[in-house]
């Protein structure tokens, strides 16, 4: 039986079969919240309170954690080495989680982790110790974590498992979107900047400071001087 034919075999058999659109879409959503809920047990044990870590208006998603989930197992799931993806793993989250600050403070305006005073940090977006904790997830996510959630995945019956993979993937498109869009109208409003559409003006009224401060506590508007 060629290697075609049983992969399509497979396919109709098993939900999610293989490194398809759907398991890697349900993996980003596992990702997006398995990364709310450890930043929230982190923050509880850390300061003795429970403080919103999620990344959306809506829901215990942080989509941050699932790009690197899917980054994690797109690029290093081929690699048998623990200590070769621990490596690569550290530096391309490094990068990662670099890129991902800078991008937050040029066009939110704001700042949701800061590494200043760590050891080699860089620019306090990143550092040393962070990137080797990324590079543990990246072994943890690979070796661990991605085995077992894909046999899970799998074992979904089809047609119940693509009806609600679609409107869950709908729900986080919209989710983002709005998030996204919301937060740079946050942004521009506290440069005094006055909503130029109907849309600026609902997120004005509804996204007020208390609510966006209320929904990412951890977001920390950058000082005319940072910016």
């Amino acid at each position: 039986m060629s290697r075609k034919l049983k992969g399509r075999i497979e396919s109709e058999v098993h939900f999610a079969s293989g490194m398809s659109f759907y398991k890697l879409a349900l993996f980003f959503i596992f990702g997006s919240v398995f990364g709310t809920w450890y930043e929230e047990i982190i923050t509880l044990f850390k300061f003795g309170h429970f403080e919103s870590r999620r990344g959306v208006i809506i829901g215990p998603f942080n989509p941050l954690y699932g790009v690197a989930f899917l980054l994690a197992i797109s690029i290093f799931s081929k690699f048998k080495s623990p200590i070769k993806i621990f490596i690569l793993g550290s530096l391309i989250g490094g990068v990662f989680e670099y890129t991902l600050g800078l991008a937050q403070e040029i066009f939110i305006g704001s700042r949701s982790w800061s590494y200043e005073g760590q050891f080699l940090n860089l620019h306090g977006r990143t550092s040393l110790v962070y990137a080797m904790i990324w590079g543990l997830f990246a072994v943890v996510i690979v070796k661990i974590i991605y085995p077992f959630i894909s046999n899970l995945i799998e074992q979904i019956p089809r047609k119940p498992g693509k009806i609600i993979s679609d409107i869950v993937i709908v729900f986080l498109i919209i989710n983002m979107s709005i998030t996204f869009s919301m937060l740079i109208r946050y942004n521009l409003r506290t440069k005094g900047f006055e909503p130029l559409t109907p849309i600026g003006e609902f997120y004005d009224k509804v996204f007020t400071d208390e609510v966006i401060q209320d929904i990412f506590p951890d977001m920390i508007p950058l000082e005319p001087d940072q910016e």
